[in-house]
């Protein structure tokens, strides 16, 4: 089936902070991408700004060699890529001094078409780039404003970013970007709760017996010491990718598929989470760091050594959650994330409560194992379904379970758009349903900082654990003692 691509209108998109690595690594390639799919109306234009000094063609090299790394060699088309570098100019700025802001603005004209100002920069930029651009009247009714992630460290400030940029845009106009809202897997998870009767007469805690989401990586600090030693797993990956999938699975059906008609009701999830103060702390969640030790590119250091100085600062996370609701009463929602695993995954896996009564022999059929829904983020996009089936052959009734398994890439068998592609365009469209909402930001952090609170009061140290493995003993103690296990995600 050929996917349909429909052209947004046109835009001005400027990228602050053009030639960091984010502009480089993600959002030149989705653009380039969005290019060759024919998805961009004339005229559109792509403006890079930042500190660093540089001409036009010194941008549209540094873009090219951003493609050449950043792009399947299959993917690149010669005479595409020339039509989007044709786009691309530069305008050196420094949002600290407001130097460079006049060239700017002449550089965008008096064009009315749609403004995107993306910030790839430090959120401590945010505010002085903001008033910059009101300063210099940068800021139309067709503008927005794209902020990464952290914003904030905890609720005060998180409510002082959003202050300081709420001054200069409307929250119509800000877009708080979340890369995981925009992975199709994601998205899947509305679909598969909101266009199938099959699930949701069941998506409740007579049927569920308890959720599991884990988001797993195997690499360590890469290039991100100075900001990870500050923020840690619980800041980095729980308060913002872990907590907007909580919501997802546990929401209630919107009114429609209205921007705020969806954050609705992920903020009543957010609301609902029972908050684990200093006492319930050390039962419902797990810190850990990890060590030294291997991964499938041999002997790693442990964190201390990566980092090259004594530092308390979590890697890994584990949490037992739960939702004060009606739908959700009882089922416990098992949150764990951390660097250095076993693997690279991120999946939900939804688990099903055991059948009532078994009429089957225990001793020939073999044990009867509850119901599993997969979904899978990355790698390998895709759902699994597992259920018990009579393993063929004659001689009795033997049970096995196996997988319906549905992957997206032998299904559609093309390119999956890359989440920073999706919600470029959703940007530009202003459709806001995949971006974070103020009071979902803070709402989420009101449930954070009491268990970063209780950690730093507590003054323990974060239970360590072999790199290349899935985290501290404490991690499978957290689901075991509920009678529960882990998935193995292999």
């Amino acid at each position: 089936m050929t996917r349909q691509i429909i052209p947004v209108d046109p835009f001005d998109f400027i990228i602050f902070g053009g030639t960091g690595d984010l502009s480089e690594r993600k959002l030149l390639p989705a653009l380039y991408y969005r290019q060759r799919d024919h998805q961009f109306s004339e005229p559109t234009r792509i403006i890079g700004t930042s500190r660093t000094k540089m001409s036009d063609e010194e941008f549209r090299t540094f873009a090219r060699k951003a493609i050449a790394s950043h792009v399947a060699a299959a993917d690149v088309d010669e005479k595409e890529l020339e039509k989007f570098l044709a786009r691309l100019s530069y305008v050196p700025a420094d949002a600290t001094t407001g130097t460079g802001f006049d060239a700017l603005k002449k550089a965008i004209g008096a064009s009315t078409a749609i403004r995107a100002f993306y910030m790839a920069v430090s959120p401590s930029l945010f505010g002085s780039i903001s008033d910059q651009l009101k300063k210099h009247e940068l800021i139309t009714p067709a503008s927005r404003i794209v902020v990464e992630k952290p914003i904030g460290r905890d609720l005060a400030s998180a409510q002082a970013l959003n202050d300081l940029v709420g001054d200069d845009f409307h929250e119509s106009q800000i877009f708080r970007i979340d890369h995981y809202l925009g992975k199709e897997t994601v998205q899947n998870l509305m679909a598969l709760r909101f266009a199938n009767a099959l699930y949701e007469p069941l998506w409740n805690s007579a049927h569920i017996d308890h959720v599991q989401i884990t988001v797993a990586e195997t690499v360590g600090l890469e290039d991100r010491v100075t900001y990870y030693d500050k923020a840690g797993a619980l800041r980095d990956m729980v308060q913002n990718h872990m907590l907007q999938l909580l919501c997802l699975v546990a929401m209630e059906a919107p009114s429609s598929m209205d921007a705020d008609a969806v954050r609705d009701e992920k903020l009543k999830v957010l609301r609902a989470l029972k908050r684990i103060n200093g006492t319930e702390a050390p039962k419902h969640t797990v810190r850990g760091q990890y060590r030294a030790g291997a991964s499938a590119g041999g002997p790693v250091k442990g964190y201390v050594e990566e980092l090259g100085s004594e530092s308390n600062t979590e890697t890994f996370v584990a949490i037992k959650a739960e939702i004060a609701n009606w739908r959700w009463a009882g089922v416990p929602f098992y949150l764990r994330t951390g660097k250095r695993l076993a693997a690279r995954v991120s999946e939900i896996v939804i688990e099903f409560k055991p059948i009532p009564h078994s009429i089957f022999n225990g001793d020939s059929a073999g044990p009867i194992f509850a119901n599993q829904l997969v979904i899978r983020l990355q790698p390998d996009e895709g759902v699994k379904q597992y259920i018990m089936i009579k393993d063929p052959g004659p001689g009795g009734m033997r049970l096995r379970q196996i997988s319906l398994d549905m992957s997206f890439a032998q299904q559609f068998q093309s390119r999956a758009p890359d989440a920073y592609e999706r919600l470029i365009m959703d940007v530009i469209r202003g459709n806001q349903t995949l971006f974070m909402r103020r009071d979902e930001v803070e709402a989420a952090w009101k449930w954070i900082d009491p268990i970063q609170n209780a950690w730093e009061n507590a003054k323990q140290d974060a239970q360590g654990y072999t790199a290349g493995t899935w985290g501290p003993s404490a991690s499978i103690a957290l689901i075991e003692r509920d009678g529960r296990t882990w998935h193995e995600s292999n």
